[in-house]
């Protein structure tokens, strides 16, 4: 099964607001290892094997965060095997990046932020046959990584590190939101995700056709902080892919009906969720 194509409703893109564009297309390219698909002065679209999937976008007025708000906690990178997260594994290590890992039982997986505290994961999945389900909710853990074996995996294919393969797509999203219940309701009964694990009253994972989360909520931020203001680096905004343009319109009259306010300008199509990060809504 593959949660990243349609009719499966996935997140397709992630948009940044950046202070430092240069520094920040350098770090992408040369440690996570995208491809530039499209340079301006003041923005740029990277991507793997030529698919669109982080923007970097400056501007004049763009700030440093001064506090906590909702926004990005982590964008993350699905690799499409174990081999390449062991060769992702050896060039960071070997470009001395600091990291974190963690096994979660469905996936394996590495975090580390840029330059300008963006957490980024990285990551592969094992196989939906291999993940355990408790009813409704997905069985999860952090455990530790097995690195000797990604690292084994990596030696085996005799490949060096490259660059992101084709195939590499935006796994999911995490998000830092201001109220868990709220953000739940929106992302149910707003978006029709359906929730597959939750950690107490800390965090929640959303997911379409039984993934293990397209979409990850916490309150670790705290509860109640501000939206990211419009002038502040960080997330922009993120895409959710649907099926097909009327399952577009469909989910634009369940939000409405739900009460939430969605702008059109042409094939632009964004709303905000209740703790004021920006979703587009592609086909």
């Amino acid at each position: 099964m593959n949660f990243h194509v349609k009719p499966v409703t996935y997140v397709g893109e992630v948009g940044l607001k950046v202070l430092d564009l240069k520094e920040m297309i350098r770090f992408y390219k040369e440690i996570i290892g995208f491809e530039v698909l499209k340079e301006t002065e003041n923005a740029a679209v990277l991507g793997a094997g030529g698919q669109a999937l982080l923007k970097l976008e400056a501007g004049n007025g763009i700030v440093p965060k001064n506090q906590r708000y909702a926004g990005l906690y982590h964008f993350a990178i699905l690799l499409p095997d174990r081999k390449e997260l062991g060769k992702m594994l050896l060039h960071l290590h070997n470009n001395g990046v600091g990291i974190g890992s963690s096994d979660h039982l469905v996936s394996e997986a590495l975090y580390l932020s840029d330059p300008e505290g963006n957490g980024i994961e990285i990551y592969r999945d094992r196989e939906p046959e291999e993940w355990d389900w408790n009813g409704s909710q997905v069985v999860m853990a952090v455990d530790p990584v097995d690195a000797a074996g990604l690292v084994q995996a990596a030696e085996a294919s005799g490949e060096v590190f490259q660059g992101l393969p084709a195939g590499t797509v935006m796994g999911h999203i995490h998000l830092h939101v201001s109220d868990l219940v709220k953000a739940k309701d929106f992302y149910v009964n707003g978006l029709g995700f359906e929730v597959v694990s939750s950690l107490g009253g800390q965090a929640l994972f959303l997911a379409d056709q039984k993934y293990h989360h397209h979409i990850g909520l916490n309150v670790w931020n705290g509860i109640g902080i501000p939206a990211l203001p419009e002038n502040a680096a960080g997330l922009g905004y993120y895409t959710l892919v649907l099926e097909n343009e009327e399952k577009r319109k469909a989910t634009v009259s369940q939000l409405r009906d739900f009460g939430a306010e969605v702008e059109m300008q042409g094939d632009l199509v964004e709303v905000k969720d209740p703790a004021g990060n920006t979703i587009r809504l592609t086909v």
